[in-house]
């Protein structure tokens, strides 16, 4: 007897489809009125999952601001949250009220659109929801938070010439998450190791930083 398949799909069974990129999604935060303001709380909104993705990609485009000081000063605090929020094993994220009612200008998501697309394009063609276990499980998700918050605190120091490392390296452990790539994620998690290396520990910044911040506290 013939058996007729499902159109598209070799063994009969219907598989659902797959949420829009990242492309798309930042494309759609970007259209509107250019003055209208991006709320942090609604950047993450009915995303699920993929909700700490979104949100630390936002978080990070401050980072390529070439104002030196300024774009770390936004983005290191806001991945320190973010990375706290994974550590803690949040599974969706929470922003103060303070934080939450503010955001970027659909003018400045636009310009980064416009600026990005042409690289989200090419990794969409590479990234795709696999290995899910290693974004889902505790421990993983611990060190992930663990390096987003060392990294976040790396990019909110003023340390010359490393915003757009640091902010890159987010961009990764961003477009993990929102992917859905555990393959990514490990990318993520060997570079992020060697940054958090070479310019915190071999440099003594992280251990100066903590320092400083014991004396404040003492």
């Amino acid at each position: 007897m013939h058996r007729t398949d499902a159109p598209g799909d070799d063994d009969g069974r219907h598989h659902a489809p797959r949420p829009p990129g990242t492309r798309v999604l930042l494309a759609a935060l970007a259209s509107g009125d250019p003055e209208e303001t991006i709320r942090f709380s609604d950047v993450f909104a009915g995303l699920g999952e993929r909700a700490f993705g979104m949100l630390l990609f936002v978080s990070t485009l401050p980072a390529f601001i070439p104002i030196p000081g300024m774009g770390g000063a936004i983005s290191g605090p806001l991945a320190i949250l973010i990375g706290l929020q994974l550590l803690a094993g949040r599974r969706t994220p929470w922003l103060p009220r303070f934080i939450a009612r503010r955001g970027p200008r659909r003018h400045a998501m636009a310009r980064f659109e416009q600026r990005l697309s042409p690289w989200l394009g090419r990794l969409e063609r590479l990234v795709k929801p696999r290995l899910a276990f290693l974004l889902d499980h505790r421990v993983a998700g611990m060190f992930s938070g663990l390096l987003l918050v060392l990294l976040g605190l790396l990019l909110a120091l003023p340390i010359p010439f490393t915003n757009y490392i640091f902010g890159g390296l987010l961009l990764l452990f961003a477009l993990a998450l929102l992917e859905r790539d555990g393959a990514l994620m490990c990318v993520a998690w060997g570079l992020g190791t060697v940054a958090v290396a070479v310019f915190g520990v071999l440099s003594g910044t992280l251990a100066a930083a903590a320092a400083q911040w014991l004396e404040r506290l003492a």
